[in-house]
């Protein structure tokens, strides 16, 4: 897989979001500017082409999220590339879209100066706005395939020509 990191700042303003506390630890959503289910649909089954991904229930997230698991013999990333087990990442249910994902320190700072995203106020997971349209579905899809190349112990970005 060749990945060019091009992450161009997210239009608008941020999505209303959940913020979860240790002492009300209540799901961290998104409530505004949600993914339409169809492109939600597009994401997840992209993801699950990714070779030794297997598409099951999130290990850590609400009923119904759909998590990406990677094979164990692929899953040689360092352990802050995981949420539990194998699970590198998670879309919520279709009434919120967005992701939970793991993410190279580097390039987590890239996604939080371009305001894809914001940490989980708990985890400090990666939370990813989900797309709004297919220009955004394609900036989702390459963090998204860059997450998987962290759990697969690859490089985030494979180097320009």
């Amino acid at each position: 897989m060749t990945l060019n990191l091009r992450l161009p700042n997210r239009e608008g303003a941020r999505p209303e979001t959940t913020r979860p506390t240790p002492a009300d630890p209540h799901p961290h959503t998104q409530r505004s500017q949600n993914a339409p289910p169809a492109l939600q649909e597009q994401l997840v089954a992209r993801a699950a082409t990714l070779p030794g991904v297997r598409v099951a229930d999130s290990l850590v997230s609400v009923p119904g999220a759909r998590a990406f698991h990677l094979d164990a013999a692929l899953a040689v990333g360092p352990p802050g590339a995981f949420q539990r087990g194998t699970e590198f990442a998670h879309v919520h249910p279709a009434y919120d879209g967005s992701l939970h994902l793991t993410l190279p320190p580097e390039v987590y700072q890239k996604v939080l100066s371009a305001q894809w995203g914001e940490p989980h106020p708990i985890s400090g997971t990666m939370m990813v706005f989900g797309p709004r349209d297919d220009d955004e579905l394609e900036t989702v899809w390459q963090i998204l395939a860059i997450s998987y190349r962290y759990a697969a112990g690859q490089a985030p970005v494979a180097p320009r020509p």
